[in-house]
This record gives C-alpha cells, structure tokens and sequence, in this order.
C-alpha cells in the first residue's frame, strides 16, 4: 500500500508540474500540461519496469546479483522475494545435483554392471562396468534399443516374455578364445514399465566349477584305475591256484599300484597343506648352495634308479655352484619345488640327454633358478595349461613314468607362497627350459654369476 500511494503521488506530481510548466511558458492548456506529465510518469515507471525485467531475466543464470538501485519499494520488495526463492533453489539443485553425483560415482564403482531401460527397452544410462560386460558406449548408444545392440536370443525371449524371475547367463559380445566372458544378467522392473539391467561376471565362478568338476572327476579316475587293478589281482590270487613266479608277478604289480596311489595321496595333502596354511616369511634364510648341493645327490640317483645302472645315465650340469646366496622361505617347499622340475626333466628327457641346472643371481638383486632338458619339448598350446592339476601333454607316457599330473601344481603353489613366477620357455624337438625368478626380497648375499 505505501509503494502503490507513493507512485500516485509521483504520477499526481508530474501531472501538476505538467500543468504548472503549460501554464507559466502559455503555450499550451492545462489539459495538455497534465497529459504531458503522465506520459512523463509513464515513461519514466516504463523504464523501471524494463529495468527490472532485465534484472529478472539475468537473475535467472546468477542468483547473487544485486537489484538494480533505481527500483521502486514495491519492485525492491519483490526483487528480494525472488532472489531469496532463487537462492533457496539454487542451493537446493546444488544439493541435488551433489546427490546425484554421488549416487552415480557409486554405481561407477559398482563391480557390477548396471543398465537403465525406459518402457521401449531403450538406454537411459549405464556405467562403466556395463560398458565393459557389453561392449556399450556410455554416451554414442544412449537411447538405442538394448536388443539391438546385444543380440543375445535368451534376452530377447526374456524381454519378451516379461519373466524376469530367473537370472539369464549370457557371453559377453567383447569375449574371445583367449578371455572369456560369461555374465550373469538379472532385469529388475520399476516405475511405469521402466527396467534395470543388472550383470555380474561370472568368468571365474564357472571356471572354479569347471575345475572342480575335472578335479573330482580326475581324482575318480587316479584312484579307480589302480583300485580296480588291485581287485582284480586280489579275486585271481583268491580264486585260482598260482605259481610262484605268477604269484609274486601279480605281488609286485600290486605293489606298484599301491605305491601310485599313495604318491597321489601325498600329492593331494600337499597341495591342500600349500593352499591351507600361511605363506613363509622371510625370516628363515637357508644357503642356496645347500639346495643345489641336495638337488645334485637326488638328482643323480633318481636318474641312475630310472634308467638303471648298466646304461649311461643323464648328463647333469650344475652351474653356480660356488654361489654364497641365501633364500628366504621354507627349504623344504623350496627343495620339493625344485626337486620337481628336476624330477620332470630326468622322466621326460632320453638317457643319453643333457640337463642343466641353473642358480643366477641378477643385477637388481634378485634371483632365478632354472632347469634345462634336451628333451622331446612341449607344444605351444599346452604351455598355458602345464600347472592345472592332472594337467598331462601324454596321458599315458605320464603314467608310465609314474608321473601323478600334480608336480607342476605343487611348484605354482610354492613359487606363489615365495612371490615367486615360472616361466616356461619349449620347442618341440628341442627341449625344455623352466625357469623360476625370486625378487630382491627373498634373495641376500651376492653370487659369483649375475644375469641382467
């Protein structure tokens, strides 16, 4: 009400000094005088008008910006209300879009991939690690159909059906012979037919499966075989009368079947005490030339015990021999590891074949110990594969050897206990080289052959 009576009493004021300034120059009427101030007024409250409407419209992209300092009580007054509702709102989308931005940085860092569908199943937004299950671009197939850019039959049928009941387990489009993918994809409804997209990988858990079924089925098959040899030997020796000779034949067969299975047994609680108890620190130091002087004695044997004395047994070149190193860890993990390679070199490698057994320590105080056969080699595509239990490149030269299919299996878990890689270098015809790299860490003291 004082704003409105002020700008009355302007509006009178200018009409009266209209009439004043018509009246004192005579040049005109009284009326004329009183219609020059109005237009006057009205120009004049015209152009606050304007003014604010400018400042309205500015506020609008900056809040903070004061009123313009010409504006009538009235326009004052309500240009403090709107920025003060500007400001609230400001403040409060700041505080929106902070929530948003958290809320999405979450779902970023979700291990799980995460799709939002509108009702015609097309991409609203996905997260990066969706991006990487299916092969999507989080900003070009924005508002694509999901069905046209995975072309999964099961999904569609899914969508379709509208039973999302059950998980759906897809192969990721970017999945390859070398890097397989398998997802696991659940659809959640909400809203006014709007979905989420779920998927996890589940790469590992099936293969964890995959091998659990092989180890089973492998263990099975190691035990059955020399079980259903020693029944057999047991029915004949039960039910029909033997010679001597047969009768120790068949003894000494049984034997040797009996012998497998307990190295099997051995194998198996060694690899189950590898996986169950903790890593060796490094407070137990033992003198590498202790172990290459233990490795050569029972190297030599089990070469002359495997090829017998009468024949010329293996060629055994031990180099840095004079070496003063120490490595930390178990030694007697250390010495079964070894132990294995060498083991595996004498079995597959010809009598008459060379093996050198290798100590270098390396520049950047580190370590690496090898074993190199002349043997027949192995074939690239089993190289990946050689440390998976009951793993063999000849099943049957294996077990003829007397070979378990779980040496390599135990010399991973070992290495790996001592931060320890194998590196396994083979050419066909050409032979063998395992080679196994200890850091700085575990090794002290300096040796007389260094490697880069």
């Amino acid at each position: 009400m004082p704003s409105l009576f002020s700008r009355m009493l302007s509006l009178l004021i200018l009409m009266a000094g209209g009439a004043a300034l018509a009246t004192s120059v005579k040049f005109a009427g009284v009326g004329l005088g009183i219609a020059i101030g109005a237009l006057a007024w009205l120009v004049w409250d015209t152009w606050r008008a304007q003014v604010f409407a400018d400042w309205l419209h500015h506020i609008r992209d900056e809040p903070d910006t004061p009123p313009p300092p010409r504006l009538d009580n009235q326009r004052r007054e309500a240009a403090e209300r709107v920025q003060r509702l500007l400001r609230k709102q400001s403040l409060e989308a700041e505080e929106l879009e902070s929530r948003l931005h958290n809320i999405q940085s979450a779902l970023q860092a979700s291990p799980n991939g995460l799709v939002i569908l509108d009702e015609r199943e097309c991409i609203e937004w996905c997260n990066r690690t969706a991006c990487e299950h299916f092969g999507l671009d989080n900003r070009r197939d924005l508002s694509q159909r999901i069905t046209h850019l995975l072309r999964a039959p099961v999904l569609v049928k899914n969508l379709a059906s509208r039973d999302f009941t059950d998980p759906l387990t897809l192969e990721s489009p970017l999945a390859t012979a070398s890097r397989p993918l398998r997802l696991e994809v659940r659809l959640l409804p909400y809203g006014q037919g709007r979905m989420l997209m779920l998927s996890r990988d589940i790469t590992a858990i099936e293969q964890a499966e995959v091998m659990r079924r092989d180890f089973v089925a492998n263990v099975s098959h190691e035990i059955r075989t020399p079980l259903t040899v020693l029944a057999g030997f047991i029915e004949t020796l039960q039910t029909l009368p033997l010679g001597d000779d047969e009768r120790n034949d068949m003894l000494h067969r049984m034997a040797q079947q009996t012998e497998r299975m307990k190295r099997l047994v051995d194998d198996l609680l060694t690899l189950s005490r590898l996986e169950g108890s903790a890593p060796p620190g490094i407070k137990e130091w033992t003198p590498v030339r202790t172990l290459l002087e233990r490795l050569d004695t029972d190297a030599r044997a089990f070469s002359a015990h495997l090829v017998g004395q009468s024949a010329p047994g293996h060629e055994l070149v031990l180099e840095g021999m004079d070496t003063s190193d120490e490595i930390a860890g178990s030694s007697s993990e250390l010495q079964s590891a070894f132990f294995n390679l060498i083991n595996n070199a004498i079995r597959y490698t010809p009598p008459d074949g060379k093996i050198v057994i290798r100590w270098q320590t390396r520049t950047n105080g580190g370590a690496r110990f090898s074993v190199q056969d002349s043997g027949p080699g192995i074939a690239p595509e089993h190289i990946p594969r050689l440390t998976e239990r009951f793993y063999r490149v000849d099943s049957d030269r294996s077990r003829a050897s007397g070979g378990t299919g779980l040496g390599l299996s135990i010399v991973k878990h070992v290495l790996q206990r001592h931060d320890a890689k194998l590196d396994i270098e083979s050419t066909p015809s050409r032979g063998t080289c395992f080679t196994v790299t200890f850091p700085a860490t575990r090794v002290q003291a300096g040796g007389s052959d260094k490697a880069g």
